[in-house]
């Protein structure tokens, strides 16, 4: 199964991805990693340059902050953060991080890529969580933090995107009681998936990324069983695992795809399903 996710990945994946599986199963440096990241940070501490695939053209979006910190965190590089937290703080301040800028109106994106200033918890959520597992602390991390305890507590209706980023975030804070509550009132919603692509959703292992996640929780030892069986057999002819929503342009189709690779693999791992 590695050797046929290398295989996909040496043909296809761009050079952050083969660097990302390089450290992950062949014993590959972290810098390596760090220095593929870099390369699409601007001068204002920001991230573009389609870092996340979705969000095209070069200005720093929240989208590719949030892909460079999680790179950050695979790699346990906790200084990486700093120029994102002071680009959060001058363009975000209150603490609430839009899904996308009116800088990037210009430029390609997905169509489900908002470009409107509107901060949200998707996006604050998810950037909350990976500065907290790389352990920031920061004025700025404070008021997001409070920001996503407010929108979370009173979260009635929501989509799946949206209430895995609140698991996400609630993985990583440290008031632990307090997150436990607030995910058994969670495991309770019936996200809405009006709107997405028809077969588009998440996965059981998409909501709860490794064992120890609140959202592990809310399934049964069979039903994420038969979900891990599935993840396990999805991987493709050719090496890599597909995902479940569409590409907006054909090259970020492969850009994903080699995400998902490396990702199915190290939930697998997690999991106990491959060493």
């Amino acid at each position: 199964m590695i050797e046929q996710a290398r295989t996909f990945l040496w043909h296809n994946a761009r050079t952050l991805e083969q660097r990302w599986f390089e450290h992950a199963f062949d014993g590959g440096r972290a810098e390596h990693v760090v220095q593929a990241v870099l390369a699409y940070r601007n001068d204002d501490g920001g991230y573009g340059h389609g870092l996340e695939p979705d969000h095209r053209g070069p200005t720093s979006q929240p989208l590719h902050a949030l892909r460079a910190l999680q790179m950050f965190g695979e790699v346990n590089a906790p200084e990486q953060a700093e120029s994102i937290l002071a680009w959060l703080a001058g363009t975000c301040p209150d603490g609430s991080v839009p899904f996308g800028m009116s800088t990037s109106k210009d430029h390609p994106k997905a169509p489900w890529v908002a470009a409107d200033d509107q901060g949200g918890l998707l996006l604050t959520a998810q950037i909350a969580a990976a500065l907290l597992a790389l352990g920031a602390t920061d004025p700025w991390l404070d008021r997001a933090m409070e920001y996503c305890w407010r929108e979370i507590e009173k979260l009635e209706n929501t989509h799946p995107y949206e209430l895995r980023a609140a698991v996400m975030f609630l993985d990583e804070v440290p008031d632990r009681a307090r997150a436990e509550l607030a995910a058994e009132r969670l495991r309770h919603l019936k996200p809405s998936t009006e709107g997405y692509a028809e077969g588009e959703g998440l996965d059981l292992h998409m909501y709860a990324q490794k064992p120890t996640s609140l959202a592990r929780a809310w399934f049964t030892d069979d039903e994420f069983g038969k979900d891990l069986d599935e993840l396990q057999n999805g991987q493709q002819d050719d090496g890599g695992w597909t995902v479940g929503f569409p590409a907006f342009t054909p090259i970020v189709d492969f850009e994903w795809r080699s995400i998902a690779t490396v990702d199915a693999l190290l939930t697998l791992r997690r999991y106990g399903r491959i060493s």
